[in-house]
């Protein structure tokens, strides 16, 4: 019983992020989707037969492959919270006939992934953070051209695209506006100094103080929060963001952890429990939000000014970190600044979750082109899967397996996509 009301206060508590993160005016792009309206939440949620769980059934023998004698090299992203998608694309289009390597072979951040895509030295991969990644499109390549000029990302052009709309082919997306992301801190620590902002703690002598005597570095006089990996690209969008402070000064009291992520998520959780200060930056859909609870043990910290693309830190591409809206539908029961702002402006733009792959081998493979083109899967079945990872089924083979039980059970809407597919590759 316990368990039981334990996964339902997790479902809850997601569903409650994916509100906040598909309310139409926070998307990452002109043209966002609600991604818990489309096809694949429908399905998922209509599905009430049992499925066979096999991994590479597709529902007939008799099906044209297409992909037959093709080898695809996938890459995945170096964070977990996307290896459950990259598996599902990686099964679907095994369907097709296609010979796919194990995503989990080629492991990578954003600066190596884009640069490897373009070479042409694998081709595709299903966990970009748009318009947060824009900048990795701009690096040039020895013989002049661009990352970006190589590359097909598959899903609504964002505003902050500039130079690089081109690269975009507008299609469905994997999950439009599904990445809400900001900072977090400690609820209890939040209430008792009467921080609703980051601008609240910057210039709070005394939330500053209290804040560093548990810092790693407690005589620096600041506050280290948690921030990114270094190759997620968050941690460079963040460096902006203290730069960029409240508009007119920096957040000069602030400094940014750039660590292992997990690592530092379980010290976050760890403080959040016992009421020590904290702020972490995490996102959906993850399980992080599923110990990080905001309303119960953190609270979602707002900003007085969201990050323009005025790159204050000089970076290179740093123009595209703009993150302008940068507001979302959460209450002030979660985020105290919706209570005078009528709005949580989390200083965040909700991330569209895409795909991207090599443009010479999508021209070459109609198939695998509209699969990238049609797939959508839904933030709460994503982060579900994320809570069974963290519950133990952290294995390679676990979450591929959880990837086949997502299929089955949305054969239908597959075999739909699968249908499309070998019709583009004229089978």
């Amino acid at each position: 019983m316990k368990a039981t009301r334990k996964r339902l206060l997790v479902v809850l508590a997601i569903l409650a992020m994916i509100a906040a993160a598909c309310s139409p005016s926070e998307g990452g792009s002109d043209t966002t989707a609600d991604p818990g309206d489309d096809g694949a939440t429908t399905a998922a949620s209509d599905t009430t037969e049992a499925a066979d769980t096999t991994m590479g059934d597709d529902g007939g023998d008799d099906m044209s492959m297409p992909g037959e004698g093709v080898s695809i090299t996938q890459g995945r992203a170096d964070w977990s919270t996307g290896y459950f998608q990259a598996y599902v694309y990686h099964n679907i289009l095994e369907e097709l006939g296609y010979d796919v390597s194990d995503p989990a072979e080629l492991e990578l951040g954003p600066s190596l992934a884009y640069l490897g895509m373009a070479q042409g030295d694998f081709d595709f991969w299903v966990n970009s953070w748009i318009p947060g990644h824009l900048s990795w499109l701009a690096p040039e390549l020895p013989d002049g051209s661009l990352v970006g000029d190589h590359l097909t990302i598959f899903g609504p052009t964002p505003t902050a695209a500039g130079d690089f709309a081109g690269v975009f082919r507008e299609a469905a997306g994997e999950m439009v506006a599904g990445g809400l992301q900001g900072f977090l801190i400690t609820k209890s620590f939040a209430e008792e100094y009467d921080i609703k902002t980051m601008d609240d703690l910057n210039s709070n002598p005394d939330a500053i103080a209290a804040f560093n005597e548990t810092d790693p570095d407690p005589s620096d006089g600041k506050a280290t929060i948690y921030g990114c990996q270094e190759s997620f690209t968050c941690d460079n969008i963040i460096q902006n963001q203290i730069e960029f402070g409240n508009g007119e000064e920096p957040w000069e009291n602030i400094v940014q952890t750039i660590a292992g992520y997990d690592a530092m998520a379980a010290e976050a959780v760890a403080k959040a429990n016992d009421g020590t200060p904290m702020v972490i930056y995490t996102w959906t859909p993850s399980a992080y939000i599923t110990e990080l609870i905001p309303g119960t043990n953190v609270l979602w910290l707002g900003t007085e000014a969201v990050l323009d693309d005025s790159n204050p830190t000089g970076q290179e591409g740093g123009e595209s970190h703009d993150q302008r809206p940068g507001t979302a539908n959460i209450g002030p029961d979660q985020c105290p600044q919706a209570a005078d702002l009528g709005t949580c402006q989390l200083g965040w733009i909700a991330a569209d979750i895409l795909v991207t792959a090599n443009t010479e081998f999508v021209d070459a493979n109609p198939a695998a082109d509209k699969i990238f083109e049609l797939v959508q899967l839904s933030v709460l079945d994503v982060s579900l899967a994320n809570v069974e990872q963290a519950a133990g089924a952290d294995t390679n083979e676990a979450i591929q397996q959880l990837a086949a039980d997502w299929i089955a059970d949305n054969r239908d809407l597959v075999d739909g996509w699968l249908e499309e597919a070998r019709a583009a590759a004229g089978g």
